[in-house]
C-alpha cells in the first residue's frame, strides 16, 4: 500500500530517464530550443499586459517552467505564465502591488500542493464546462479590452481597471489613434495568421516580432515617426539573473490575500489539467493529476522569491512541444535553459520590440481563448447551462475572476441540486404491488410478477439518491397521502446513496411512526446504503429483522406482523 503510494507522487521524468537515449536526447534538444524561442514573446507580453515589467514575465516562463517539467505528472506539459492570468494578475498588482501580488502567489501555490498530496487533482476535472468556457471566454475579451491602446496607439489618461470605464475612455479619446502604430499592429496579426500556413514549425509570434522590430528600428531611425513605442520606451530589461526577494507572510495579508489566492490556485489546477488532457489525447499517454498539481504548486511557491508571476501548464507551448517531437519533460527543461541564455546574451535586443506588436500577439491570444464557436453551441442548450455560462461570462468580465468563478460553481450547485431531485421519485401504492424486470428477487420459487399487499400495508419507493433535497420531497409525498396505514414499507432498491441529512430524515421518520404505532420496514437496501444506516439508530428503533435485502421478503415479513396484529386486536375484543 505504501509503495503504491509513494509511486503515485513519482514526478514523470524520474520514470522516462530509466529509458532515456540518444535519440529521445536529439528530439528532446530540438523541441525544446523552438519551444523556448516560442516562449519568450509570449512571456514578454503576458509580463507586461499582467501590469508588471516584462522582465518578470521571463522569469516566470524560466523558473516555472524547469520546476514543472522537472516534478510534473506529464511527458509533455510546458508550463509558465497564460493569458488566462493576464485579468487576476493586473487586478491584484493595481490593488495590492507586486508584494501582495507575490504573497498571493505562495498562497496558491501552497493549495495547490496541498491539493495534490489529498489526490484531489481528479476532482478538480469536475468544474463544470460552461463554468470554464465562460470564464475564459471572459477573460478573452477583458485581454482584448487591455490591448485597444497600443494597438491603435492611442493617446489616453491612466486606463481605469473596470471594463465598462476602460471602454468609455477609449471612445473619448479614439481621435487620437496613431496610422502607423494601427498598420504594425495589424499586420503583425497577419503575419500570426498566416505563418502556420506556410510552416507549422515557425511560430508566427516569434516571426512577426522580429519583422516588426527590424521595420520599426529603420522607421524610428530614418523616417523619425513619432509615437511608435517599443519596449525599451517603458521598461528597462536587464540581462543578468534575478536577485531572490524577501517576502513577509503575514496572517493580516494572508486573511486579505487568501480569496485572489484561491482564485490562482483554481485556475492554474483547472488550466493545468485540461492542457495535460489535452496532450495526452495527442500523444496517447496518461498523466498523473495529483503529482501535476504538486509541480504547479512547487513553481508558484519558488517563482515569486525570484520575482516570477503565477505559472500553470501552458496548450499553446505544450502542442508546441509535441508537434516539433518533444518526448520527455526534458524538452521542457532545455526550453528553460534556452530562455535563460536568451536573457543573459540578448535580452539588450528586446527593448526594440514594438508595444504595437505585443499588442497585436495578445489580440491573437485572446480570440483563441475566446472559444467563441463553443459559446455559441452551448447557448443552445439548457437554459442552466446558459444561465451558468452567461453569469461566468459577465461576472469575469464586468467584475473580476474571483466573483465569477465562486458565483459560478453556486449555480452549478443549484442545477445539480434541481436535476437530482427531478431525477428521484417517491410513489406510493397499497393493494396489488407489481414487480418490474429489475425487482429484487427473492428465492426462485417466489417470481410472480404482482405481490398482494394486506389492507393495513402500504409502500413507499424511492427511486434515486436520498439527499437533502429529497428529504423534503418524501416529507411532502406522505403528508399528501393522507391516511396511514399500519404498516410502512420504505423500498430503497434504486437508492444509491444517502447523505446525513436523508439518514436523519428517515430516523426522524422511524421515530414518529413508532409514536405513531407505525410499522416501519426498510426493504431492498443496498451494501453502501446499510452502511450509513448501521450508524444510526434506524435498526434499533425499526428492529434489525426489519430491514429486509428484497420485496418479497419485505411483503412476507409485513404480511406476519399483520397476522399477529389482527389476532391482538382480535383477542382485545374478546377480553371486552
Amino acid at each position: 500500500m505504501r509503495i503504491n503510494s509513494l509511486k503515485d507522487f513519482q514526478p514523470t521524468l524520474f520514470q522516462t530517464l530509466k529509458s532515456y537515449n540518444k535519440e529521445k536526447f536529439l528530439a528532446d534538444l530540438m523541441s525544446g530550443l523552438i519551444v523556448g524561442v516560442v516562449a519568450l514573446p509570449l512571456a514578454i507580453a503576458f509580463g507586461i499586459a499582467s501590469g508588471v515589467t516584462p522582465e518578470k514575465g521571463i522569469y516566470t516562463a524560466i523558473i516555472a517552467g524547469f520546476i514543472i517539467s522537472f516534478l510534473g505528472g506529464s511527458t509533455v506539459q510546458i508550463g509558465g505564465p497564460t493569458g488566462a492570468f493576464i485579468v487576476i494578475v493586473y487586478g491584484i498588482v493595481e490593488q495590492y502591488g507586486v508584494q501582495g501580488l507575490a504573497i498571493a502567489t505562495i498562497l496558491a501555490g501552497i493549495m495547490l500542493v496541498a491539493m495534490g498530496f489529498l489526490k484531489l487533482g481528479s476532482i478538480i476535472k469536475f468544474v463544470p464546462y460552461p463554468i470554464v468556457v465562460g470564464f475564459t471566454s471572459g477573460i478573452a475579451l477583458t485581454i482584448f479590452s487591455t490591448q485597444i491602446k497600443d494597438f491603435f496607439g492611442l493617446t489616453t489618461p491612466k486606463l481605469p481597471s473596470g471594463f465598462i470605464e476602460k471602454w468609455g475612455v477609449y471612445f473619448q479619446h479614439f481621435g487620437s489613434i496613431n496610422w502607423w502604430v494601427t498598420i504594425i499592429a495589424v499586420v503583425s496579426v497577419i503575419i500570426i495568421v498566416l505563418t502556420p500556413k506556410i510552416s507549422k514549425r515557425i511560430p508566427g509570434s516569434l516571426v512577426a516580432i522580429i519583422l516588426m522590430s527590424v521595420i520599426v528600428y529603420f522607421l524610428r531611425t530614418y523616417a523619425n515617426l513619432p509615437g511608435i513605442e517599443t519596449i525599451g520606451d517603458r521598461f528597462n530589461i536587464q540581462s543578468e539573473l534575478p536577485e531572490i526577494k524577501e517576502i513577509s507572510l503575514t496572517l493580516e495579508s494572508i486573511r486579505l490575500l487568501f480569496p485572489s489566492a484561491f482564485t490562482i490556485a483554481m485556475l492554474c489546477a483547472i488550466e493545468s489539467l485540461l492542457s495535460a488532457t489535452v496532450a495526452d489525447g495527442v500523444t496517447g499517454e496518461k498523466h498523473n493529476s495529483n503529482m501535476e498539481l504538486i509541480a504547479q504548486g512547487a513553481a508558484n511557491i519558488v517563482a515569486p522569491f525570484f520575482g516570477g508571476i503565477p505559472a500553470t501548464g501552458a496548450i499553446a507551448r505544450t502542442m508546441t512541444n509535441i508537434n516539433n517531437g518533444g518526448k520527455t519533460p526534458m524538452a521542457g527543461i532545455i526550453h528553460s535553459i534556452v530562455l535563460l541564455l536568451i536573457v543573459l546574451f540578448l535580452g539588450d535586443l528586446t527593448k526594440h520590440i514594438p508595444m504595437a506588436c505585443l499588442a497585436g500577439i495578445l489580440v491573437v491570444v485572446a480570440y483563441n481563448m475566446s472559444e467563441w464557436r463553443t459559446f455559441i453551441s452551448l447557448m443552445k442548450q439548457s437554459r442552466a447551462t446558459l444561465a451558468i455560462l452567461l453569469t461566468t461570462f459577465f461576472l469575469t468580465v464586468v467584475f473580476d475572476l474571483t466573483i465569477a468563478i465562486s458565483v459560478g460553481l453556486l449555480l452549478a450547485v443549484f442545477a445539480f441540486l434541481k436535476r437530482m431531485n427531478e431525477y428521484t421519485e417517491v410513489s406510493h401504492t397499497t393493494g396489488n404491488l407489481e414487480l418490474d424486470a429489475d425487482s429484487e428477487k427473492g428465492s426462485k420459487d417466489n417470481e410472480e410478477e404482482t405481490l398482494e399487499l394486506p389492507d393495513s400495508v402500504e409502500v413507499y419507493e424511492i427511486r434515486g439518491p436520498f439527499f437533502f433535497g429529497v428529504a423534503n420531497k418524501f416529507d411532502e409525498k406522505m403528508r399528501h397521502v393522507g391516511e396511514h396505514h399500519k404498516i410502512r414499507i420504505i423500498r430503497m432498491r434504486k437508492v444509491p446513496f444517502i447523505d446525513s441529512t436523508g439518514l436523519n430524515n428517515l430516523e426522524l421518520l422511524c421515530r414518529n411512526s413508532r409514536k405513531e404505532k407505525i410499522i416501519v420496514i426498510l426493504s431492498g437496501v443496498r451494501n453502501s446504503v446499510r452502511e450509513q444506516i448501521n450508524k444510526t439508530r434506524i435498526p434499533e428503533i425499526i428492529g434489525e429483522d426489519n430491514i429486509c435485502s428484497n420485496i418479497q421478503l419485505a411483503v412476507k415479513k409485513a404480511t406476519e406482523i399483520d397476522a399477529e396484529l389482527k389476532k391482538e386486536n382480535k383477542h382485545k375484543k374478546v377480553l371486552r
